[in-house]
């Protein structure tokens, strides 16, 4: 029975490796008030490149959207957010944890 068990447990960890390994990053996307043009967007980045575990950001200036890639195991609250937004000189209006899409490609 013990037998039985530990093959099965080898097999199960075996087949979920691939899923661990190329994990989704976390993100956050940030909905910024006041995000209006390219020099606004530039102080975001800028504060946000400030910022531990932040490994990529992406800003959509016509929906006011800042998504913010963490480094694995990094994470960021809502206050963080809130902070590094008000220190650009805008308003955070909403903050949400999304999953990302899964990256295969090699580390």
């Amino acid at each position: 029975m013990k037998m039985i068990v530990r093959t099965t447990a080898f097999a199960l960890s075996i087949l979920l490796l691939p899923l661990i390994a190329f994990a989704a990053p976390t993100q956050y996307q940030l909905r910024v008030d006041g995000l209006a043009c390219p020099f606004c967007a530039y102080g975001i980045e800028k504060e946000l490149n400030r910022t531990d575990g932040v490994e990529s950001i992406r800003i959509d200036i016509n929906a006011g959207i800042v998504t913010v890639t963490m480094a694995e195991g990094a994470t960021m609250t809502e206050a963080q957010a809130s902070r590094i937004v008000e220190d650009a000189g805008f308003t955070l209006g909403g903050f949400e944890k999304v999953r990302a899409q899964a990256s295969n490609k090699p580390e």
